[in-house]
């Protein structure tokens, strides 16, 4: 049958929003409260970090619900969608009626609640989908993990764009998120049937037994930890360390478009190569890419134009390759996925919470401030952490796939 007979499309758009509403509201928000309501970046880091520690606990027990739903599992994704439009809408287009850094608190806990639940289902879905399909696994990665990577884009550039035909950008990027959510939604409306109905449910603790389950979730941290490091700094680098300000929304299209563009590429040279070696090549690319940032100062943008596009490419093979290849070992120890994919939610957001509680103070501690002059040492710091500590974090992750041996 066709993708669009198997209504792979519905799960591109789905995957859109949500990526839409995760990765760039961890590059926007802290900056938006930064420099709107003055909020110091120790205290964002912190808000942050508690809300990873809160997810340590949800995470998991909203895969213990996912896993239970049954007929009226796409009422509950409807009440997580509204929840999702309506945190949106909060974090950015309503002034805080309460002390800025608990109303950014209070609201992006209910985004990135809404989120892990959202996305556990989903993922949770794709494992029943493709169940007993010829490289479903990939193939449907390839059409959610594009539909990711594209909602990334679309959210990356909206405000940027926005600023030229709006009065306020991050307000009209707020209603229109909460619109795009709301057919989403729809769209998605006759996939939400139980992920299971022959199995039980798999414990936590049976799902971290499996040795291989182990493996890729500790590679997904560590691998995943250096998008959530660039992500974070990558206003403040753009802005402070290349003095361009104005060119950050075209340099994370650049970014995402790459990696959105790369998707269907890294999964067909997985089918033909196998998943491991693609993985491994994409990551010496993307050590390559950040050694090339190290030597970057004022003025060069167009070389960092450059790297964007080939550390975005790579990207690409991580949110493809590595979700499919942790859903493909689901379905064999834990074919309901919830448990599982709500480990794997938590992996994923803790990665943003180190940059978040780590890179932040540091950068603070420098003596780096947004939107003014900063000293040397501060400029210094923020090249440092924007592109040595990926770099770092890559080789570990490149060892630890090496020490991984994964199942044909």
């Amino acid at each position: 049958m066709t993708a669009l007979a198997h209504r792979f499309p519905a799960y591109t758009g789905f995957a859109a929003v949500l990526s839409g509403a995760g990765l760039p509201i961890y590059i926007y928000a802290p900056k938006y409260y930064a420099d709107t309501y003055g909020v110091s970046l120790t205290a964002l880091g912190a808000v942050l970090f508690g809300l990873r520690l809160f997810d340590v606990v949800q995470d998991p027990v909203l895969g213990w619900i996912a896993e239970r739903l049954r007929g009226g599992k796409a009422w509950a994704v409807a009440a997580g969608a509204a929840l999702l439009a309506l945190s949106m809408i909060g974090l950015f287009a309503v002034a805080p009626p309460i002390d800025p850094v608990w109303w950014f608190g209070l609201t992006i806990t209910g985004l990135f609640s809404a989120f892990s639940f959202l996305t556990i289902n989903f993922y949770a879905q794709g494992i029943a989908k493709v169940q007993g399909m010829d490289n479903g696994h990939t193939r449907l990665a390839a059409w959610r993990e594009s539909g990711a990577l594209l909602g990334v884009c679309l959210a990356a550039v909206a405000p940027t764009v926005l600023m030229d035909v709006a009065a306020d950008p991050f307000a009209t990027f707020a209603w229109g998120f909460a619109a795009a959510t709301g057919l989403a939604a729809l769209f998605m409306w006759r996939e939400w049937t139980p992920a299971s109905t022959t199995q039980a449910p798999t414990p936590v603790r049976e799902i971290l037994a499996d040795p291989l389950a182990r493996k890729l979730l500790v590679l997904a941290l560590v691998n995943a930890t250096p998008l959530a490091v660039s992500s974070t700094l990558f206003l403040f680098y753009v802005e402070s360390r290349l003095d361009a300000p104005g060119w950050e929304g075209p340099l994370l299209v650049l970014f995402f478009l790459a990696a959105a563009l790369s998707a269907p590429l890294w999964s067909a040279l997985a089918r033909r190569f196998g998943e491991k070696p693609v993985l491994l090549a994409a990551m010496v690319l993307a050590i390559a890419a950040f050694g090339w940032t190290l030597t970057l100062g004022a003025g060069d943008t167009t070389a960092f134009a450059v790297i964007c596009v080939l550390s975005g490419a790579t990207i690409g093979a991580d949110l493809t390759l590595l979700p499919a290849l942790f859903a493909k070992r689901m379905s064999h120890i834990a074919p309901n996925g919830g448990q599982g994919f709500g480990l794997w939610s938590l992996v994923s957001k803790f990665t943003l919470a180190f940059a978040a509680v780590l890179l932040l103070p540091l950068l603070e501690g420098a003596g780096f401030e947004a939107g003014t002059q900063n000293p040397a040492e501060a400029l210094t710091m923020l090249t440092v952490l924007y592109a040595l500590v990926p770099s770092v974090l890559k080789c570990v992750a490149i060892a630890l796939l090496l020490a991984t041996k994964l199942e044909d």
